[in-house]
C-alpha cells in the first residue's frame, strides 16, 4: 500500500496560456467543499471557483486553513487528483459564470460619515 500524497497545485493563468480559463462559482451560502490532504492531515476546503481551461484540464479554488492557525488563504489544485482531494460536500446550487453573482463577495456596507 502506499501513502497518500498531498495534492499539486495548479499555477495561475498567463497571457502566454493562450485563452483564458472559464471561472464557475457558486454562492457563498453553499458553496461546495474538498477534503484536502495537507502535511498529512485532511482539511475541509470550500470551493470558491471551478477552472475550466481551454486544454480540458480543470482546477479548483478553495478557501483552506493550510497551517492549523484558522488562518484561511486561497489554493488551487487541478482535478481529479486521486491521492490527495476528495468530495467533502456537493452545492444545491448551480454554478454561474456571470459576473457579481455567485461566489463574489458582498459589496462592503457604506459608510456614513457621522457629525
Amino acid at each position: 500500500m502506499t501513502a497518500l500524497g498531498d495534492p499539486v497545485e495548479a499555477r495561475p493563468w498567463r497571457d502566454g496560456d493562450g485563452p483564458k480559463p472559464t471561472v464557475w462559482r457558486w454562492p457563498l451560502t453553499d458553496p461546495p467543499a474538498l477534503w484536502v490532504r495537507q502535511k498529512g492531515s485532511w482539511r475541509w476546503a470550500p470551493v470558491t471557483a471551478r477552472q475550466n481551461w481551454p486544454d480540458g484540464r480543470v482546477a479548483y479554488q478553495v478557501l483552506m486553513d493550510t497551517d492549523g492557525t484558522t488562518s484561511k488563504s486561497h489554493r488551487t489544485y487541478w482535478w481529479p487528483h486521486h491521492d490527495g482531494l476528495r468530495i467533502a460536500h456537493r452545492s444545491a446550487a448551480e454554478p454561474t459564470t456571470e459576473a457579481g453573482r455567485g461566489g463574489d463577495l458582498p459589496r462592503p456596507p457604506r459608510r456614513v460619515k457621522f457629525t
